[in-house]
């Protein structure tokens, strides 16, 4: 006996649906899936996370690079004041430098002398001092740097400067002032030497 109509459509109707029906079961299971979510998430987060977290490290690393080098500067600053410098076979801007740079142990002492510029000059009084730094089109100017340590009771300014660069992109809006990558680190120290000559008191 032949089957009836029905059943000559029935079959290959169910067998086209079969892989219909399995692909959107897979849909919806792998939709339900949870397993990958932990990772699409990090995915997500890790860019700004890691850009904070090192823009955290570098902002801690210019804190101390800004702190030693005050510390350096006023350490040196005072062979001038009490006429060490002055008096000894060293008194040059380069002499001057090195002393700034053996206070900084963190600091290679080429990095130290290849990036580290000091200026040091006097002033008639301290109202007449001034401090712009010796900039011309985003580096340190050479020309602008002096050396000039004074006599006893001079009044004098010390100032360092040294180019930080900087690695983090975040930062480079706010800190950069020389250059598009690099902040630039400046401590100063103005003082009165003292008469180390032991001549008349300073007036």
């Amino acid at each position: 006996m032949l089957p009836a109509q029905g059943d000559f459509t029935r079959g290959p109707k169910r067998a086209m649906a079969r892989p219909s029906m399995r692909a959107k079961a897979l849909c919806r299971r792998f939709a339900r899936s949870g397993r990958g979510a932990t990772a699409v998430e990090f995915a997500i987060i890790a860019t700004p996370f890691f850009m904070l977290l090192f823009g955290i490290m570098e902002l801690g690393l210019l804190f101390m690079a800004s702190t030693t080098i005050d510390a350096a500067t006023l350490t040196a600053s005072r062979n001038i004041r009490t006429g060490q410098m002055q008096i000894s076979g060293s008194n040059t801007a380069a002499g001057f430098k090195t002393d700034v740079c053996n206070a900084m142990s963190w600091l290679s002492s080429a990095d130290c002398a290849a990036n580290l510029a000091v200026d040091v000059r006097t002033f008639a009084s301290f109202g007449t001092i001034t401090n712009s730094p010796p900039v011309t089109n985003g580096a340190i100017d050479p020309t602008q740097l002096t050396y000039d340590p004074g006599v006893a009771c001079s009044i004098v300014l010390v100032r360092v400067f040294f180019p930080y660069t900087l690695y983090t992109p975040l930062l480079d809006p706010g800190l950069p002032n020389l250059g598009p990558t690099q902040h630039l680190i400046t401590s100063a120290a103005a003082f009165r030497n003292e008469n180390y000559s032991g001549a008349s008191p300073c007036s």
